[in-house]
């Protein structure tokens, strides 16, 4: 049974372009899709975040923002830089605090990470990354290997990494398949982890091999998160699209 709805927090409340987004969006997504929350208390009600969700579907990105909201949280992601130069869209990018990325050689990374997660501090917003970089290539929807730009951005301003699993949205749109909007009101379940200490990797956040260690825990806290859910085990090895001549196309990190 989901959990009874968090109190919003202060940025929830206070007027901001999110309000006429979710006028228009939401009714349109409870046609859609019902929405079932657990563990949303553990999302923090103040202050930075990051949230780590598993990408099975075209169409996560939306359910997790709605989820979210209904959690009491605004809901941000990081975009391409070049997204802010259109008129219009760039404006709602920036009046929503979305974090602008651009796509940074390994001499600016650092930078850049540092960058977006004092902004996320200064202003004690969350902000959503998708470890995978894709869509997962695992044949049965398991979360596959992660990148470390969640970490990395945790790491950086000593913020919280907060696990999040769903199911029921690739019913909706399948990866890579057609959208399927009957019968309506699928289900669509989420499950939100404790967050994931990553305390002792504070001083060795500039060393890849402790990156990659704990890229792979906040992983397996996806993952414990989707086993819930369905019911099953993970496989025991993690999908790695390397390994299979499979071409990773990164959306929302690098």
């Amino acid at each position: 049974m989901a959990n009874p709805r968090p109190r919003a927090s202060r940025e929830k409340t206070r007027p901001s372009i999110f309000w006429p987004l979710a006028v228009i969006v939401i009714p349109l997504m409870s046609f859609v899709a019902k929405l079932e929350i657990s563990g949303g208390e553990k999302l923090p009600r103040e202050g930075a975040f990051v949230l780590a969700p598993n990408h099975a579907s075209e169409m996560d990105p939306i359910l997790v923002a709605w989820a979210v909201w209904r959690m009491g949280r605004a809901p941000r992601f990081m975009a391409k830089e070049s997204l802010f130069r259109i008129p219009v869209l760039g404006w709602v990018l920036r009046a929503s605090g979305m974090i602008p990325v651009a796509r940074a050689t390994s001499a600016s990374a650092a930078k850049q990470t540092m960058t977006a997660a004092t902004e996320l501090t200064e202003h004690g917003r969350g902000v959503i990354v998708y470890p995978e970089g894709s869509l997962t290539r695992d044949p049965e929807l398991w979360p596959m290997r992660g990148k470390t730009g969640a970490v990395r951005l945790a790491l950086a301003g000593d913020i919280p990494v907060v696990p999040l699993a769903h199911w029921g949205v690739q019913q909706i749109l399948p990866r890579y398949g057609k959208l399927s909007l009957w019968p309506p009101r699928k289900r669509v379940r989420i499950s939100v982890g404790d967050p994931v200490d990553l305390s002792d990797f504070a001083d060795r956040a500039a060393q890849p091999a402790a990156l990659v260690e704990a890229t792979e825990r906040v992983m397996s806290a996806i993952t414990a998160e989707l086993e819930t859910l369905r019911g099953e085990k993970a496989p025991a090895t993690r999908w790695n699209p390397a390994e299979h001549g499979q071409k990773e196309t990164g959306r929302l990190e690098s």
